[in-house]
């Protein structure tokens, strides 16, 4: 790695401060400034009145006359962009023979470097510090503090050393339209294997342009959402990360319908001329070698259509169930739990707490030749080889309580049904468990036991519950610490009293502390793991249950009888350092134990 060089002494940069002390900064571009940078260039001693002249009977049709100048020998391209940073009140480096390291320039895409001509050159903090091609664009400046969400510092380098920056640092040809030629739409019609065309080509318009560098730049941040918001005077984009939602970017108000109707164009399967109901598809992509599924949602809003699209990395399907959380003794309970012979397997938890991956991760896991299993969701969110996954479609009568009537001649051996949601549905699920089968589904409660309560609420009897349920797994996500930048950490008296810590437990633990670097974008936490409370149903449960205890006796014994509830899985993971106390007590919240 080179490091980055000081200003050339043999400029006379005493002249283009005079100059600069004459001359208020210009705001616009080199081109719709060329008088004045051709005064700071003659007050420089760079060039003379007749280079200047000769130049301007030489250039090329739209040739900028400084770009003529360089081009005829009159003036090096590197000692005008000094004289210009100088005048510019920036600071010049020479980025010929530096590098940065690949934490730097993963924070900012090569889209973004193509499109504003920077390159990133350091970082401190949360602070960016970008090299620039033209130090008079200070909108490109304003942008891009919008568009990284970092406070940016600019320095000024030549465009021919950022241009030569862009090809090596990102191994990409500045020809072509910003890297868009590796995003496929596949074709849904064509069973996920055509292509239905490459977009973004170079001669496409600005607006294609946009939305595809929205979608790949939340692909490579690690998204499951975007969201595209009409505001009363601009258009707000923001990616939830990590379960938190992040501001990426303000457009102009006046580009929300073409955003819109491109977005429904790539789905193939909604109404451009429809705006006051709310639609829903999907979009296939490829984006280089990954396939993601986009799951597409339209509302309309008091200021325009509200357009979320959920992101669904096919390549993160498959995980193990360590990824997921488990600390080594539950996952060998869960790990005996999912491989039973029959029975019914629950996982709770709101919207959001990652019961689809959990479930999705079950079945990975028992996905063997000889097992035959069969799905049952709205929608297919993943495809996975090996398993026969059915698309609930009540438009046409093709509800969960119909497919799970006809699968069950199918003679499989696992099942698994995307949600509970009615007393049909609940009923064919507990006679499939009752005559052999292993039954996986999800239902909404706050915790473990209060599933006991929700489905003797939709009508199932309970000695059906206390016969079919072998186990309900409640859970939760919390963000992980950031294995780069974690450091040793002390709770606060706050943290030990919310967590009902003592001084044993904290003698022996590895508790860390966020910290914030680049890799996590400074936030401290990289990724989500879940929290469980695994409830195991056995004999004394079951008596329990057939006794009609209301869910907080319910609850109760089952603590004595070793249940561990999220909170106290939670302070597992915070002790052994994987997760911070303010994450644990935030998801939390809710548990009164």
């Amino acid at each position: 790695m080179g490091t980055l060089s000081a200003p050339n002494p043999l400029v006379n940069l005493s002249r283009c401060e005079a100059v600069f002390s004459r001359n208020p900064i210009p705001t616009k571009l080199y081109s719709a400034n060329e008088e004045y940078l051709l005064e700071i260039l003659q007050e420089s001693d760079l060039i003379s009145p007749a280079q200047i002249d000769e130049a301007r009977g030489q250039r090329q049709p739209k040739e900028v006359l400084v770009d003529a100048l360089v081009r005829l020998g009159h003036v090096k391209e590197v000692d005008a962009a000094r004289v210009f940073s100088v005048n510019a009140g920036l600071e010049f480096v020479d980025i010929t023979h530096f590098t940065p390291s690949e934490e730097i320039l993963a924070l900012m895409s090569v889209d973004d470097a193509k499109r504003y001509r920077v390159v990133p050159v350091g970082f401190d903090q949360s602070r960016l510090q970008v090299a620039v091609s033209d130090p008079f664009d200070f909108e490109t400046l304003d942008s891009l503090n919008h568009v990284l969400s970092y406070d940016v510092d600019a320095v000024c380098a030549s465009p021919e050393q950022v241009n030569d920056a862009i090809s090596r640092w990102y191994g990409e040809s500045l020809a072509g339209a910003d890297g868009e030629d590796t995003m496929v739409i596949v074709s849904e019609s064509a069973g996920g294997d055509g292509e239905r065309g490459v977009q973004m080509e170079a001669s496409d318009a600005p607006i294609i342009k946009l939305v595809g560098q929205i979608l790949r730049e939340s692909f490579k941040a690690g998204a499951s959402d975007i969201h595209i918001e009409p505001l009363e005077k601009s258009v707000r984009v923001r990616y939830r990360i990590d379960g938190m939602l992040v501001e990426v970017g303000n457009h102009p108000r006046n580009l929300l319908s073409a955003m819109v109707a491109r977005i429904k164009i790539m789905t193939g399967a909604m109404s451009i001329a429809e705006k006051r109901m709310p639609q829903d598809a999907r979009i296939q992509l490829r984006i280089g070698d990954k396939d993601v599924d986009l799951r597409v949602s339209t509302i309309p809003t008091n200021h325009g259509e509200s357009v979320v699209m959920r992101i669904l990395d096919k390549t993160a399907l498959k995980l193990g169930l360590p990824e997921l959380g488990f600390l080594s003794d539950d996952q060998a309970t869960f790990e005996r739990l999912i491989t039973l012979p029959d029975g019914i397997l629950m996982v709770t938890g709101p919207t959001g707490s990652g019961k689809t991956t959990t479930l999705y991760a079950c079945l990975n896991y028992i996905n063997k030749p000889d097992r035959k299993i069969i799905t049952v969701e709205d929608p297919v969110e993943y495809q996975m080889s090996g398993i026969n996954q059915v698309m609930v479609k009540e438009d046409v009568g093709m509800t969960f309580a119909a497919a799970l009537r006809s699968i069950l001649r199918q003679a499989p051996n696992i099942i698994m049904i995307g949600e509970i949601r009615d007393l049909e549905t609940a009923s064919i699920a507990i006679n499939a468990s009752l005559t052999g089968h292993l039954v996986f589904s999800t239902l909404h409660t706050n915790d473990a036991p209060s599933a006991v309560a929700r489905l003797a609420d939709i009508g199932v009897k309970r000695f059906l519950i206390a016969s079919a349920v072998r186990a309900i797994i409640a859970q939760r996500l919390v963000r992980k610490l950031c294995g780069e930048c974690k450091q040793p950490g002390v709770l606060n008296e706050m943290q030990i009293r919310g967590l009902g810590l003592d001084a044993a437990q904290l003698a022996d633990s590895s508790v860390m502390a966020p910290v914030g670097c680049v890799r996590c974008r400074t936030t401290g936490h990289k990724g989500r793991a879940g929290i469980f409370e695994v409830f195991e149903i056995d004999d004394e449960v079951r008596h329990m249950i057939n006794e009609n205890l209301s869910t907080p006796n319910l609850r109760r014994q089952a603590r004595e009888l070793g249940m561990r509830t999220m909170r106290e899985d939670g302070i597992r993971k915070v002790l052994n350092g994987m997760t911070s106390a303010d994450e644990v007590l935030h998801v939390t919240m809710a548990d009164a134990d």
